[in-house]
């Protein structure tokens, strides 16, 4: 069992405004953490219709479905070089899952710094996470954690799908 990376999903969403670096070593300006719950958000979020009206409806071909061995249905993935940001997947989402705000344009990579850390060492988005949101560590996956990529798991309340932020919830 080797280290992954965990993401609170529900304390992340506070990451907007957050300092979280990256050190993804292509570009220096990397948000690493914004791939991340993207890529998250669409395989928990999105109820991966067979008939995918977001991936008929983008103008650019910026979505597609790829495969998953972890989601029978595939999951979505966004072409960052060929959205334009319009929102037109979002409106053809029938289940209104596709947020315009939950996507950022600029594009951003994390590899988890396989290959690139020093024994006992966190990568630079643990160090620089104020609220503690994002660890690394040996972990078991069970209960609240759900291991959505290899090396990437996420604590989901049910330890399945994720329950967005409800204004009702955020009001008591």
């Amino acid at each position: 069992m080797g280290a992954k990376l965990i993401i609170d999903l529900a304390q992340s969403r506070l990451q907007e405004d957050s300092q979280v670096r990256c050190s993804y070593k292509h570009h220096p300006e990397n948000r690493g953490i914004d791939s991340l719950l993207e890529m998250i958000r669409f395989a928990l979020i999105c109820r991966r219709c067979e008939t995918a009206p977001c991936v008929k409806a983008c103008p650019q071909g910026a979505l597609e479905k790829v495969p998953s061995d972890k989601h029978d249905s595939g999951i979505l993935r966004r072409a960052n070089m060929l959205c334009t940001g319009c929102g037109t997947c979002a409106i053809a989402c029938p289940f209104g899952t596709i947020y315009t705000d939950l996507i950022p344009f600029p594009s951003s990579v994390c590899d988890v710094c396989r290959g690139r850390l020093a024994p006992g060492e966190k990568p630079l988005c643990v160090t620089t996470c104020s609220d503690g949101s994002i660890d690394y560590r040996d972990v078991e996956v069970k209960g609240d954690l759900v291991e959505v990529f290899d090396d990437i798991v996420v604590k989901v309340s049910g330890g399945s799908t994720w329950e967005p932020f409800l204004r009702e919830k955020a009001k008591k």
